[in-house]
């Protein structure tokens, strides 16, 4: 027997489309593969295996048309699949942001110019940025399959086409370096950045998660890190903050052609070395936004290089 649950989400943006339980009947009623991937839990509710990839992407697809109108989305086999809500919240709280800067009205429309570094093969925070705000992206990523995957996602979506660009970063070793012009300006930049510090790190993140899952029957399966990811999505040299160091320091060139850079940061530990950071380079204001899914915490480090009387002067 189905049971429903309308339990909000409270830790969710108040924004945010997705704070209460999956309406599956609405979400199968726009994507009918998802039928085959619901069941009724032991407490009578519906929902799906989040340990299966499948399934969890073709979630994300009835999400995509049922809220978002994106009508044809997919990636690629073992590339990360990204949580919509907990996507959906990183440009909700960017948006609160710029709102600061804009006498408490959230800028939209075209002219806002975002710069999402890492886009993977999903571009999904360029997909939701312009569903929910009309706002115009430069996706980047290091690596070729998934940019083509892009491609091929905002071809499918005709109206992306004029709202997204993509630019592939050839050496993997800068950020900013080879994607932002001198003519370039860019209202926020973003990016999830790649948590681990090597392979064998991920593989035990992995494992763990795998363990939270209860998945008894996987015990000698190859680890799925959330549900795919390649290895340029997972981990590079030097972690989280080797990769935020670097993105930090590059920043200083790009000050005055940016309102704000920002980035997520998974792990609470790193958040005095990004401070430290970001006090030796002068950055004229530093904010940090919690944020919160389910039991995973997660915050939004922020900073700009323009004084208040610039900032103020951004949107005029």
């Amino acid at each position: 027997m189905k049971a429903t649950d309308n339990s909000e989400k409270n830790n969710l943006h108040s924004r945010n489309l997705h704070r209460s339980r999956y309406d599956f009947e609405l979400l199968i009623s726009n994507c009918h593969e998802l039928k085959a991937f619901v069941s009724i839990n032991k407490h009578g509710i519906e929902t799906i295996d989040f340990s299966n990839p499948l399934a969890v992407k073709t979630l994300n697809k009835a999400l995509l048309k049922t809220f978002y109108d994106i009508k044809n989305w997919d990636i690629p086999k073992n590339y990360l699949c990204p949580p919509v809500p907990g996507r959906a919240d990183y440009i909700h709280y960017l948006a609160d942001l710029l709102a600061e800067t804009n006498n408490g009205n959230i800028p939209v429309g075209s002219s806002v110019l975002g710069l999402d570094i890492g886009t993977g093969s999903n571009c999904i925070y360029p997909i939701l940025g312009n569903a929910i705000y009309n706002w115009s992206f430069v996706a980047t990523d290091i690596d070729k399959k998934a940019i083509e995957n892009c491609s091929k996602i905002i071809q499918d979506n005709p109206k992306l086409v004029q709202a997204i660009s993509l630019q592939q970063q050839t050496e993997s070793r800068f950020i900013f370096k080879n994607i932002i012009t001198h003519d370039d300006r860019f209202t926020f930049t973003m990016c999830n950045p790649p948590f681990h510090a090597s392979s064998e790190e991920a593989g035990k993140s992995a494992s763990g998660k795998i363990s939270n899952l209860n998945l008894k029957d996987n015990k000698n399966e190859k680890p799925v890190l959330n549900f795919g990811g390649q290895n340029a999505e997972l981990w590079c040299n030097g972690g989280e903050i080797g990769f935020i160091t670097q993105m930090i320091y590059e920043s200083v060139k790009y000050g005055s052609q940016c309102l704000w850079f920002t980035t997520l940061v998974s792990k609470k530990e790193n958040l005095s070395a990004i401070y430290k950071t970001l006090k030796k380079i002068n950055a004229a204001k530093v904010k940090t936004i919690d944020m919160a899914q389910g039991q995973k915490k997660s915050r939004i480090v922020a900073w700009t290089f323009l004084s208040s009387s610039e900032q103020s002067r951004w949107f005029i």
